[in-house]
């Protein structure tokens, strides 16, 4: 008997230490570690915890305010300190910290429009928006939080359901109280903690409107203590207080406004702290997040901690452990993160329309989707947001047991259910672009997405462009099924257009263009633009201007009925500075005046005839190649075709500058020449383009090129070459490319310098 009791003890004592994650110490002190807040700053915290488990630290409890909130709470759910270090550097923080959407994989048309405008907004006209009070929505941020507390979405106690018990903290303004967020959604949490004042838009929570903790505690000590640390461990990346000759910007005055603010209870909180580290981050400020200077702050994290590498352990023995002990349940490399794809139980959908549920689900055809992975979490939140206007979106992934399918020997499997939730729509989506160039000096313009009240999506598109040339445009966009957007539109153009004639003025024509397009058969996916159509034009000539002389000359205006089908495809990483990837286009319309055939005309513009229509063949194709990390070579063919008896002047072939269709539609580049142009019927060319990156926004390009023309195709390789070249040097700014060009080509035999700063239009 006293055998069986001996052993029924050992095995008892054996489950119980087994159980407890630092088996050597069951009744060793509680650690708690303190993280403050500091915008990019706060990468520092990184560091220091690579050197306590470095040490073997055990941490018990974690505390946080804005990016410490965000540190802390991804090391509760699982992520150890070489998992964060990877996650924020592999993070595109430019794009994080805005509300740009990922268009990436969205349609041809959005990647277009958000490489064209400067600023792009949405309007809730009439509506009173939950999401205003700041520059920033961060949207982006909050689904990344999203993305990264999978398993951990859902309203849950950050006490009992997290690996490690946490708690962040965020500032009521209603009330000027500190909020402190012991349970909840952990992403909404972490988002309210580090929302800045005025930089990003407030979190409303009942009657709450909660921003930066920071202003009420950045630095949380006493909440650890209260949660039952006997150990805090705290760290800080405030900077010394700023002096008068340092405050010479209105970023630098909000900055130490907020410093200021952030002392509420520091010094209480410092006295009860055990071992404070303060990181050195002078050089850097709260938007600090670039690569280089995430790598520098994560570094001097882990510099502070190994300077006091022996106080570390002279903690660890205060603690209740030896030098040796290391926890015997170390975080995993990551928790459970949207990597692969997860099994979903059932999508449900809060705060939508019929109509818009019914449209993602046939878009993405979820009704027969049984996974989801993170590439179709990231776009049903961007459809929701640009198809069908909503100011925000959210997708959430909620773990559940599901009863697998017959046949299998487990009761139950593991699954998610996908809630899909939409905010407020949007009355319309405004866009605003700008640019100069030594060409056509200032122009703006304007955009205004409006989503119509329709049983099937149906969207408006404004567009107005001002400047020497004037636009204005009016489309409507039918979505009836996922990838079939028939289209409606109306165009003016006011041409003020100078041509030249190897390298000299010849003359100035102004003309007005009414254009409209019916184009049934749209297919706009994320790479490819499929379009037939139908388009009538009609030109009303205001005069030509002769350069060496006044005379003006009356132009005949004319209309003309064209049949149109484009082929685009483009899966280029970057709209101007491209590494990799290819880009092609074609396109063949058949121009006629009566539908099928063209009129002749004599001088005096009375008809002599009629002849075939028209036929218009047009194609370009470029393609990067990469050798190392900085240097890409861009190849690329391109030409246009002209057949028929008659070929009407406006639609003649053009030449000159870095676009297609920039000033006149059928307009082709080729280097060394700045202005438009007339060429031949036929007209073939090549290009090569050698582009250099020098920094991180900074490049440097070459671009070299020859073309043939003839007015009939078995001469074209029987004409003189036109050779040209050209240098630019161009740095991508937030405000679009800025670049200086200086070409010359053996058709204009002088050099010519032209200028930009924006996105192309």
């Amino acid at each position: 008997m006293r055998r069986l009791w001996i052993i029924a003890m050992a095995i008892w004592m054996c489950t119980t230490i087994s159980a407890h994650p630092d088996s050597t110490a069951v009744h060793r002190r509680r650690v708690a570690v303190v993280l403050s807040g500091g915008g990019a700053k706060g990468m520092a915290h990184i560091g220091v915890l690579k050197v306590l488990e470095r040490a073997g630290i055990p941490i018990d409890i974690v505390t946080g305010t804005s990016m410490g909130s965000i540190v802390g709470g991804l090391y509760a759910i699982g992520y150890n300190a070489n998992s964060l270090d990877s996650i924020v550097r592999t993070q595109d923080w430019s794009f994080v910290i805005t509300d740009r959407e990922d268009l990436h994989r969205q349609s041809l048309s959005d990647q277009r429009k958000q490489n064209t405008y400067l600023l792009s907004t949405g309007l809730s006209i009439g509506k009173k928006s939950s999401q205003a009070g700041g520059i920033i929505k961060g949207k982006n941020l909050a689904e990344l939080f999203q993305k990264l507390c999978i398993g951990y979405t859902d309203s849950l106690s950050f006490t009992r359901d997290l690996r490690i018990p946490f708690a962040c903290v965020a500032t009521n303004i209603i009330d000027n109280t500190e909020v402190d967020f012991h349970s909840g959604r952990l992403p909404q949490a972490m988002r309210a903690s580090m929302a800045i004042p005025a930089a990003f838009a407030p979190v409303r929570m009942d009657d709450m409107v909660l921003v930066d903790g920071g202003l009420k505690n950045n630095y949380p000590a006493d909440i650890a203590r209260q949660m039952g640390a006997d150990i805090i461990i705290g760290v800080t990346v405030q900077g010394p207080p700023k002096e008068s000759d340092d405050l010479g910007g209105t970023m630098s005055i909000i900055s130490q406004i907020i410093d200021i603010n952030c002392k509420n209870k520091l010094e209480e909180n410092l006295a009860i702290t055990d071992l404070h580290l303060t990181v050195d981050t002078k050089g850097y400020s709260t938007a600090s997040f670039s690569k280089e200077a995430i790598d520098t702050l994560i570094r001097r994290g882990e510099e502070e901690a190994m300077r006091h590498w022996d106080d570390i352990l002279a903690l660890k023995r205060r603690i209740g452990i030896d030098d040796s002990f290391r926890p015997a349940l170390l975080h995993p490399l990551r928790p459970r993160v949207m990597t692969d794809k997860m099994r979903v139980a059932a999508f449900v959908f809060e705060n939508m329309t019929p109509q818009a549920e019914r449209f993602l689900r046939n878009k993405f055809h979820l009704n027969t989707t049984d996974s989801i992975d993170a590439r179709l979490e990231q776009e049903l939140t961007t459809s929701m947001r640009v198809d069908l206007f909503y100011q925000t979106a959210e997708c959430r992934l909620v773990p559940e047991k599901v009863q697998p399918a017959e046949g299998t020997p487990a009761a139950t499997s593991d699954a998610v259910r996908v809630v899909i939730t939409a905010g407020n729509r949007k009355t319309a989506q405004a866009h605003i672009g700008a640019r100069f160039d030594t060409e056509e000096y200032a122009a703006v313009q304007l955009g205004l997405d409006i989503p119509l009240k329709t049983a099937v999506p149906v969207g408006a598109d404004i567009t107005l462009r001002l400047g020497k040339r004037l636009m204005a445009r009016g489309e409507l966009t039918i979505h009836p099924r996922s990838v079939t957007r028939p289209t409606l539109s109306y165009t003016f153009r006011r041409n003020d257009v100078d041509i030249y004639m190897k390298g000299k003025r010849a003359y100035n024509i102004r003309y007005n263009q009414f254009q409209g397009e019916f184009i049934p058969i749209n297919f706009d996916l994320r790479h490819f633009n499929l379009q037939l159509g139908l388009r009538w034009d009609f030109m009303h000539y205001r005069n030509k201007l002769g350069a060496e002389t006044s005379r003006q000359v009356t132009l005949e205006n004319e209309h003309f009925v064209s049949y149109r089908a484009r082929l685009s495809y483009n899966s280029e990483d970057n709209w101007y500075f491209p590494t990799h990837g290819a880009r092609f286009s074609a396109e063949y319309a058949y121009v006629t005046n009566d539908l099928a055939r063209l009129n002749l005309r004599s001088e005096d513009g009375t008809k002599t005839g009629k002849e075939a229509g028209m036929s218009d063949v047009s194609a370009n194709w470029r393609m990067s190649f990469t050798f190392g990390s900085r240097f890409t070579l861009q190849p690329m063919l391109y030409g246009r075709l002209l057949f028929g008896s008659v070929i009407p002047p406006v639609f003649s072939n053009a030449i000159g500058g870095d676009w297609f269709g920039h000033y006149v539609e059928q307009q082709m580049p080729f280097a060394g020449i700045g202005n438009i142009e007339y060429v031949s019927r036929q007209f073939v060319a090549a290009q090569l383009q050698a582009q250099q990156r020098i920094a991180k926004n900074n490049y440097v390009l070459v671009r070299v090129a020859a073309a043939q023309q003839a007015d009939t195709t078995k001469d074209l390789f029987n004409s003189k070459t036109i050779f040209g070249g050209q240098i630019a040097y161009c740095y991508n700014t937030m405000f679009g490319p800025l670049g200086a060009t200086i070409g010359y080509s053996s058709r204009t035999k002088k050099p010519y310098i032209y200028l930009n700063l924006g996105y192309e239009f």
